[in-house]
């Protein structure tokens, strides 16, 4: 097999870099030592940020491919870096919430980890310059943004996601309050999930003492971001049946 080389930096996010490679078909992923809030208006730079994110979404992104899940993760190179199938972000974020949090619960005024009945699932449109507002499905289309077909097939896999990091966050005694994901079309023009799952993509709560275990603590100032998410990653490495 080639070896791999990282070759130019093709995006540069948030919280990751993008770089292409040797092979047209992979990208290489660099998880940055930053963390942002509100869309980027807040942003520190916060050492072993990013090499617990990338350790955290390698785990969790080979346990749903074993779960028949697809997704662009190939393989975690080193504790920073990862190796991931190219795809073509569908810019949309698809949002699964299973308790009120966020910008549901300001929006409907209800009460703060409010248990739903079933998951809700929103879409927002990727766009920093617009805030990543909230789509509907006519709005999508009309935008050209995504096809009813890709929308369905998303929201199907998101709520197969939801139920895998269910069982897993319930093995390490977490409630998963809402997730995003992402999604993309691969070179076989198949949809699949992409981009990362971790404490900043998720909203978790420790069962016994209601603190919050994700990006959250950044957001509201409740303290140290890193030794959370090291609390997260040691727990993920001792559920059993995550390899």
């Amino acid at each position: 097999m080639t070896e791999i080389v990282k070759k130019d930096l093709l995006y540069k996010g948030k919280a990751k870099e993008m770089y292409t490679t040797n092979d047209p078909d992979t990208m290489w992923v660099h998880y940055m030592d930053q963390v942002t809030a509100f869309n980027g208006k807040k942003k520190v730079q916060m050492a072993g940020k990013g090499q617990t994110n990338c350790e955290i979404s390698a785990l969790i992104f080979k346990d749903l491919a074993n779960h028949g899940i697809k997704n662009h993760f190939i393989k975690q190179i080193d504790s920073n870096n990862q190796l991931v199938k190219r795809v073509k972000i569908i810019p949309l974020e698809t949002v699964v919430r299973n308790f009120a949090s966020g910008s549901f619960e300001k929006k409907f005024a209800v009460k703060h980890l409010m248990k739903f009945d079933k998951p809700v699932q929103e879409f927002f449109y990727k766009s920093d310059e617009l805030d990543d507002p909230f789509i509907n499905d006519f709005q999508a289309e009309t935008l050209k943004v995504a096809t009813e077909d890709q929308m369905n097939q998303m929201r199907a896999i998101a709520l197969k996601v939801n139920d895998r990091l269910k069982e897993i966050f319930s093995e390490m005694n977490i409630d998963l309050v809402d997730f995003k994901v992402e999604f993309g079309i691969d070179s076989d023009n198949q949809l699949i999930l992409a981009d990362e799952i971790s404490p900043d993509s998720c909203r978790l709560i420790d069962r016994d003492t209601q603190k919050s275990l994700d990006k959250d603590v950044f957001r509201k100032g409740l303290g140290a971001l890193v030794p959370v998410y090291k609390e997260i990653l040691g727990r993920l490495e001792k559920v059993e049946d995550v390899k």
